[in-house]
């Protein structure tokens, strides 16, 4: 029975106990999440050099089928930044049947994962590597959206980075002030409106505005109209598309990178949405669902699709309980194809080109580069490596490349762990202040310790022994001691549960880190975060600023916490 309830969507498991109120959450939260994710189905199709209802199509049945047979509560699928790259670059070489083989290839691979419990294998992707990949990905859709942004008059855009910019370069005489106006309107709306409201989406309201401006003052500007010739109206068309047999072996290493980006893209999401809900997620089903919403969003004129992190995070804050809100999401999308579609054709490309920077901007996660920079010349290097090959090579490539030096990097680190030392007294005397044997510890506090390497594929385990933080005392140590080796996933763990344990209300102390983490954990900030007092040579000064702590300051919130480690004694 344990077995069957594993594969059974989180849809289903919801209704047992669904409320009207608990729909009346779910429908504002869905409705809200539908108007966000149109203008940016949209951007993402032509960047991605489809037309614009492919987006559109794609946020409908994908996001549909993602919420109704997924492993999240709150998980809202659609087309991403993610595979505007690679997506563009089949398009130019096989046209949009080759782009159909490639989302049905990727969807069975999900599939398989999910059906094989292999959702669990994408922990083993180091964080270099994805912040590697994610910087590049984000500078490219940049640069795709310069020549809409400004209204250049050039020939086809190439696709390669380098020969892209020296076009847009020779060309920047033809800009169009009528269209820069309106691009930079719109980029000021989205990034100031929440300021004044987060009820409505900046995006909506500067499409919204700037599709009025073009229409009433019949700007002489690009349209989704005067490109695409407008959104045709009505149901996704069902059409197999037709495909080459000849193709299947070329297209498969792209089918690889995308369903690979899709199981990162959509558990990284649904990790994000546990930590926003308090839920936890099944990744295995959440592949199965993301599968066959691969398989499905071509059949329907789509493109391929995976959970998306910023719509995931505002429907959870429009007040999202179940998967009915994603449902809604989609369904809102689908009766704006069939009721208001013909207006699309008045939306400037301007406007969704500023749309596409504030994404690109925040998808970027640019604030992670002085992290990775901070670490040792090797991550540094797996960083660089991906993020260079992303951009002047080929996605695939730079993944491939990235996870093998990565892969060679464990290796490293791992033999690094060896040690070889005689034991003498001073080492039997140095040791005492180490092991716990002998010494009292609190009721009010928890020792958690950390044995082996925590590195990429091993960091889940510290999430999954602290699921339920109202077992842990007020004081949390966590002993380093026999953690042998650490890397920047491991560190970007320890960020997270340290934030839990903040939110809880709870204090966290490390002690004891080896030469190797100590290194690393000194150039992250990691340490500024924890306190420089709560930070200590062994468990027995754990557990002595433990009990001053409970002492002097009993039970203690987070922010008091902070500032209490960074004050002399």
């Amino acid at each position: 029975m344990e077995l069957l309830n594993q594969w059974i969507p989180r849809s289903i498991e919801c209704l047992h106990d669904y409320t009207a109120k608990q729909f009346a959450q779910d429908l504002v939260a869905g409705i809200t999440v539908g108007l966000v994710a149109l203008p940016l189905a949209m951007a993402f199709a032509i960047a991605s050099g489809v037309p614009p209802q492919a987006g559109i199509y794609t946020a409908v049945v994908a996001g549909f089928l993602i919420s109704a047979l997924g492993g999240s509560r709150t998980q809202i699928g659609g087309p991403t930044g993610a595979f505007v790259v690679i997506v563009a670059g089949i398009v130019v070489k096989f046209g949009l049947s080759g782009l159909a083989l490639v989302g049905i290839m990727a969807g069975i691979l999900l599939l398989i994962m999910g059906l094989t419990g292999l959702g669990t294998a994408v922990k083993y992707i180091p964080r270099p590597v994805i912040i590697g990949f994610t910087n590049g990905i984000a500078l490219l859709i940049a640069s795709t959206q310069i020549k809409d942004f400004l209204g250049l008059r050039t020939p086809p855009v190439p696709s390669d980075l380098l020969s892209r910019m020296e076009m847009l370069v020779h060309y920047v005489g033809s800009t169009q002030w009528q269209t820069v106006a309106t691009a930079a309107t719109s980029l000021v709306v989205i990034v100031f409106w929440p300021r004044i409201t987060k009820r409505v989406p900046g995006s909506i309201v500067a499409l919204f505005l700037a599709t009025i401006a073009a229409a009433y003052f019949h700007l002489p500007i690009e349209t989704i109209g005067s490109k695409f010739g407008g959104i045709p109206q009505g149901f996704p068309r069902f059409a197999i598309p037709s495909f080459q047999s000849a193709h299947i072996l070329a297209l498969l290493p792209s089918a690889f990178t995308v369903a690979l980006l899709a199981a990162v893209e959509s558990l990284l999401s649904a990790v994000v949405a546990d930590g926003m809900s308090g839920d936890r997620h099944n990744s295995n089903m959440e592949l199965v669902a993301q599968g066959i919403a691969n398989i499905a969003s071509p059949l329907f004129g789509g493109i391929p699709a995976t959970g998306a992190i910023a719509r995931t995070a505002t429907n959870i804050r429009s007040g999202a309980l179940t998967p009915i809100a994603g449902i809604i999401h989609a369904l809102t999308l689908l009766t704006i194809l069939l009721v208001a579609a013909p207006l699309a054709r008045f939306i400037p490309l301007a406007a969704l080109a500023s749309v596409l920077f504030v994404v690109a901007y925040n998808m970027g996660e640019w604030r992670e580069i002085a992290t990775i920079l901070r670490l040792s010349m090797a991550d540094i290097a797996v960083w660089f490596t991906t993020f260079t090959l992303t951009v002047f090579a080929d996605l695939t490539v730079a993944v491939g490349v990235g996870m093998a030096l990565a892969a060679l990097l464990y290796i490293h680190r791992v033999a690094e762990t060896t040690t070889v030392e005689s034991v003498t007294p001073q080492y039997l005397e140095d040791g005492e202040a180490h092991i716990l044997q002998g010494k009292t510890i609190p009721s009010a506090v928890t020792i958690l310790r950390i044995h082996g390497p925590f590195l990429f594929g091993t960091t889940e385990k510290l999430a999954e022994a602290t699921k339920n933080l109202d077992e842990f005392g007020s004081v949390v140590i966590l002993r380093l001691r026999n953690m042998t080796a650490l890397d920047a996933t491991g560190i970007h763990a320890l960020e997270q549960f340290s934030h839990r344990l903040r939110k809880a209300d709870k204090t966290l102390l490390l002690c004891g880190a080896r030469n190797q983490p100590s290194r690393l954990l000194s150039n992250s900030d990691f340490l500024k975060q924890v306190g420089p007092l709560n930070v200590l040579p062994h468990v027995q000064g754990a557990l002595s600023r433990a009990n001053q702590i409970q002492a002097e300051f009993g039970g203690i919130g987070p922010e008091i916490a902070r500032e209490m480690a960074h004050l002399p004694l």
